[in-house]
């Protein structure tokens, strides 16, 4: 079975645009999980020319898959949900 390479598209309204702090984290707006780099910049994409005219929202990828090495023993805590 191919390894997956997932990742998150998030955003919203930083406190500062040039920092990378949400003003309020409960706003936080998650898009979604996607299979692929690909679809995941597509989603992006979407997001970042949808608020493109609000300077202070910002749309992030994370690389959901660089988190965690599979070949890796898990630590106990994994191990109880």
């Amino acid at each position: 079975m191919p390894t997956q390479r997932l990742h998150l598209v998030f955003g919203g309204e930083l406190v500062d645009p040039q920092k990378n702090v949400f003003r309020n984290v409960d706003d936080i707006h998650l898009v979604g999980m996607f299979p692929d780099y690909a679809t995941a910049y597509n989603a992006w994409k979407s997001e970042a020319q949808r608020t493109v005219d609000n300077a202070h929202m910002r749309y992030f990828i994370a690389h959901i898959h660089r988190l965690r090495d599979e070949e890796s023993a898990g630590s106990p805590t994994e191990e109880l949900g």
